[in-house]
């Protein structure tokens, strides 16, 4: 039947890109039992709580202070979580709240089982997990297994070669050339320079593949595994709904030889910067098989603990920028559970300013081209290592953006600030902070700095944006604060946080959440994605990405739409409003303007090419 339904697309629209029906991430859709489809109830009965959830990222350094010293605390991540409930948010997770001597800010841990005095204490986290339940909000914590502070007890007794922790790390003595001790291999830092640092007292290096205050732990020891399992355990005990991991493709690098050595790896040659990451080919230090299957056991220490305590499903979101074919075996395979959510980073690292809607496309049916069966769509449109949204693709895509992240169907993750348009803001070489910016030069640290998406959150045009009431912040403020922030746009109509609320209110329809859907580039410029559900509503998102007026007709790009429907989400660039309808085969849309279509009636039935909707009610019609 996909067969036959392709066939159909084909011959009506050959010179588009679409991405077709999805029908394994959503609600089985069988086009020839109609009257067999399963009802709402039994959609939202088997729907998983992640499966449509919306996830908001928050970086507690930069959320809410509430101790008035210019940092983020999780006394001031609970203050606002009603804020969270505001706008739609299902499920949070925070950057690393763990001890750490903030080399990384965070994610150099010395101690996994614990807060940071600089976030608060275990109280104020449990406050903080009581509050989001009080929400129906869930909190997931970020887990960082790659590597540990060198100040962690671990590497210390590491160091002294306490038999129990002597090779919990990866340790090397290193080769002589010329005389001269060397690193035991060529492998670059992804924060620059030398994956190896010589210990004076333990006599050997160490590997770190991030920075050199960052040891890697060896997983090729099994009580390395068993420990960090039981890392999970703990803040499961907690409460919390789950991890996000970092860096998974890092964990492992290519087992040693019988010599207990391991091989340089090749060069890049379109790299000339020696101490540059990019320099070198990364096949022994990235992606590498072990890292998958550990993923596995992750899931399964989740499941049974999920098992034997009850409650909802625990979930994994796992980091990586591999390629496409890898990041599909996260999901798992025919005999065992992988992760439910292995981000989808593909609208942020595929798409530019010259992008245009056939890229679009192509980077949304990538992903579900690839994606096996029974598995679930993710979105991802920022993070706290990638530029931000408006910085990235402009202010005036921001409305877009969010409408394609919400209309898309699966799971959607919101970098804070995402929802009220922040951008990017400069940051001195004086005021730099990040590790990846620090250990370069003056002249190249714009290029590797995170910063500018880490600064403060905008609440207010208040004193510090609302953040603080400190008289310094640990990044500056962006200089727009007093305009974009949430006291401001919750005043202002179509202002960006208006129509992110109005997106998540709208996803909660049925279509949204358990629909079909197609997504098709109309032209260079015009994106669109129906939504469509036996018994209820089609959807149409229509998105023109540049700057041309675009006129099109839809009954020429989808075969099944009635002639009208009407505009449920309008953005400023509109001149339209909210109920108005329109002819489907005539649609107009403004330079960077979005919108969202609606069907006046349900979806009844359909027989081969033509559709049957139900008749228009007189409650329906509008006046």
């Amino acid at each position: 039947m996909l067969l036959f339904y392709g066939l159909i697309l084909w011959c009506g629209l050959a010179s588009m890109v679409s991405a077709g029906v999805f029908p394994n991430y959503h609600g089985q859709f069988d086009f020839i039992s109609w009257d067999k489809e399963k009802s709402l109830h039994d959609y939202e009965n088997t729907k998983k709580w992640w499966e449509t959830a919306a996830f908001y990222q928050i970086y507690p350094r930069s959320f809410k202070d509430s101790n008035e010293d210019g940092v983020g605390d999780l006394k001031g991540i609970t203050e606002q979580l009603p804020y969270l409930q505001e706008i739609g948010i299902n499920a949070t997770w925070l950057s690393p709240i763990f001890p750490s001597p903030m080399a990384d800010f965070g994610y150099d841990i010395s101690n996994f089982t614990d807060i940071d005095p600089l976030f608060g204490t275990m109280q104020d986290f449990e406050d903080m997990i009581a509050k989001a339940k009080e929400l129906n909000i869930k909190i997931i914590l970020d887990f960082v297994p790659n590597h540990s502070s060198d100040e962690c007890e671990w590497f210390q007794k590491s160091i002294a070669e306490d038999p129990h922790y002597k090779d919990m790390y990866v340790w090397h003595p290193g080769k002589i050339i010329d005389g001269k001790r060397q690193p035991p291999t060529n492998w670059r830092s992804v924060f620059r320079g030398s994956a190896w640092q010589w210990h004076e007292k333990r006599k050997a290096y160490y590997l770190h593949q991030f920075g050199k205050k960052q040891p890697d732990l060896n997983y090729r020891l099994p009580q390395v595994k068993e420990m960090m399992k039981e890392v999970m355990r703990f803040w499961l005990r907690k409460g919390v709904a789950g991890f996000r991991i970092d860096s998974v493709a890092h964990v492992y690098e290519v087992a040693p030889n019988s010599s207990g050595d391991w091989p340089d790896e090749p060069r890049n040659m379109a790299v000339n910067d020696p101490d540059d990451w990019s320099y070198l080919q990364h096949i022994y230090t990235v992606d590498q098989p072990e890292s998958t299957q550990l993923l596995y056991e992750w899931r399964k220490v989740l499941d049974d603990f999920q098992q034997e305590h009850g409650g909802d499903e625990l979930i994994i979101m796992a980091e990586t920028y591999s390629p496409i074919e890898v990041i599909m075996k996260y999901y798992g395979n025919d005999t065992v559970n992988g992760v439910q959510i292995p981000f989808n980073f593909l609208l942020i690292t595929w798409l530019t300013n010259a992008s245009s809607a056939y890229d679009y496309a192509k980077a949304i049916h990538t992903w579900l081209d690839n994606m096996p069966n029974g598995r679930t769509a993710n979105w991802v449109l920022g993070n706290h290592d990638q530029h931000r949204l408006a910085s990235r693709l402009g202010e005036d895509r921001v409305d877009m953006m969010n409408i394609l992240l919400l209309t898309l169907p699966g799971c959607s993750v919101t970098y804070m600030g995402e929802e009220i348009g922040m951008s990017n803001v400069w940051i001195s070489w004086n005021d730099t902070v990040d590790p990846s910016a620090c250990n370069s030069n003056p002249n190249i640290y714009e290029k590797l700095s995170r910063d500018p998406e880490r600064t403060p959150f905008q609440w207010s045009d208040e004193y510090q944006a609302g953040f603080t009431t400190a008289k310094k912040t640990w990044l500056p403020l962006a200089l727009d604060y007093e305009k974009v922030n949430v006291k401001e746009e919750r005043k202002v109509k179509l202002s960006h946080l208006d129509i992110y609320k109005q997106l998540q209110e709208l996803r909660k329809q049925p279509t949204l959440r358990h629909g079909l859907a197609e997504i098709v580039a109309i032209n260079n410029n015009v994106l669109a994605v129906k939504r469509y559900l036996l018994k209820d509503y089609t959807y149409v998102t229509l998105m023109n990405i540049n700057d041309n007026r675009e006129t099109f007709n839809l009954l020429e790009v989808f075969s099944d739409l009635p002639e009208e429907m009407m505009y449920v989400v309008v953005t400023k660039e509109s001149e339209r409003k909210i109920g108005t309808r329109v002819h489907v085969s005539s649609v107009q849309l403004n330079p960077k303007e979005a919108v969202i279509l609606q069907s006046l009636t349900q979806l009844s039935t359909t027989a081969g090419y033509f559709v049957y909707y139900t008749h228009e009610s007189p409650k329906n019609k509008i006046v």
